[in-house]
């Protein structure tokens, strides 16, 4: 079997020359974007906009490099992602447009339109049979990403505290992933209720379809019959008030393959193009405001056909390179109660796990851990 084809360049720039977003142009195209037929055909281009606060996040700049040469190709591109599982600013298509808007994406500045993909509240999911999954039979997916006739997905290069890192893999699998679906990757238990912040407005109940939850008409509250809970979490998206949450949440170990197996759902049997840029590289997701100072230098940009094999290339990257005096990964390695843990993001987050995320999407055929880098060009 033939290597996988990664494809490279720095972050350098020539004086009086191109910027960072058309060496970004002439990257894909060298990487063969232009193979896929876009004509008339609907693209999702699934990224991360941020958490409100984050300033680690791709500039918009970067989405419309990418959306321009979509368009060039024919293409209908529009930039996507999920709500989230977690309280916070992305949580219903709402506050998550309005988060986008705030972190400079929008269509004036991206050229294309925002789509949410699971809907107002995260609950407009499809279904994925995961051909050759071990932990997941059906991934519950935004609706819009597989909708669309081809998948992008722009990663930001990112430490992240349970699945190690956050690159094309996660960017697919977690990202795309429904209110629902996210539960499922972090969590195998049954809703919990807090009745500090419980409404007893009972909408959680009209979403419930197993007789899960029962309104207790003496406190207002509504509460969990664990005799019929499943676990599903179409409650947690109907729930406007954060009062839902759920028990037992899953090792990273698990997680990590959880996640390997949503990216399969995605990207099987469609087409399909990826791109990573290792910058700005956060020790935690973007999903964190506080993104902290960066613990690598940058890196360069990658772009493959193959998820797996653009993770494995960046991460091959990031490992030969020195950690940022100052950052948090510096400070650890040099903490008098250290102890080494083999690479510079599990030396970052020791009970986190990337390569289980890894060996799991190449056993199920997400893609190649084996590949070959083509350094496209480096400015003098």
């Amino acid at each position: 079997m033939s290597k996988s084809k990664v494809f490279f360049t720095d972050m350098h720039t020539r004086e009086y020359g191109d910027g960072l977003p058309k060496k970004l142009q002439t990257l894909i195209r060298q990487a063969g974007i232009a193979d896929i037929d876009m004509q008339g055909k609907f693209v999702a281009i699934k990224m991360h906009f941020g958490e409100a606060g984050n300033v680690a996040h791709l500039r918009p700049q970067f989405a419309k490099a990418v959306v321009d040469v979509v368009k060039e190709l024919g293409g209908k591109p529009f930039l996507t992602d999920c709500n989230t599982m977690y309280p916070g600013s992305r949580k219903n298509a709402i506050e998550h447009i309005q988060c986008a808007w705030e972190n400079g994406f929008s269509p004036m500045s991206c050229g294309c339109p925002i789509i949410i993909a699971d809907g107002l509240k995260g609950t407009d999911d499809v279904l994925v049979p995961v051909e050759g999954g071990d932990y997941v039979k059906e991934a519950k997916i935004g609706r819009a990403v597989m909708d669309a006739d081809v998948f992008i997905s722009l990663n930001h290069f990112k430490g992240h505290n349970f699945a190690s890192l956050g690159g094309a893999l996660k960017n697919i699998g977690m990202g795309c992933g429904s209110r629902a679906g996210k539960k499922e990757q972090h969590s195998s238990g049954q809703a919990e209720i807090n009745p500090d912040l419980c409404r007893g407005c009972r909408q959680c109940q009209k979403n419930c379809a197993n007789s899960g939850l029962e309104f207790d008409p003496v406190t207002k509250k509504m509460t969990v019959n664990s005799d019929n809970c499943t676990g599903c979490g179409n409650c947690l998206g109907a729930c406007n008030f954060d009062a839902i949450g759920f028990q037992d949440d899953t090792a990273n170990e698990l997680l990590s393959r959880r996640i390997a197996e949503y990216a399969k759902a995605v990207v099987d049997g469609r087409p399909q193009f990826h791109i990573s840029l290792v910058m700005d590289v956060s020790p935690s997701c973007d999903c964190h405001c506080e993104n902290d100072v960066p613990i690598l230098p940058n890196i360069g940009m990658f772009a493959s056909k193959d998820a797996l094999a653009i993770d494995q290339a960046c991460v091959d990257a990031c490992l030969k390179a020195e950690p940022l005096p100052g950052s948090q990964l510096y400070r650890a390695l040099h903490d008098p109660d250290f102890h080494e843990c083999g690479n510079h993001f599990n030396n970052l987050h020791p009970s986190s796990d990337w390569k289980s995320c890894f060996e799991q999407a190449e056993k199920i055929g997400v893609g190649s851990r084996d590949y070959e880098l083509i350094n496209v060009f480096t400015a003098k």
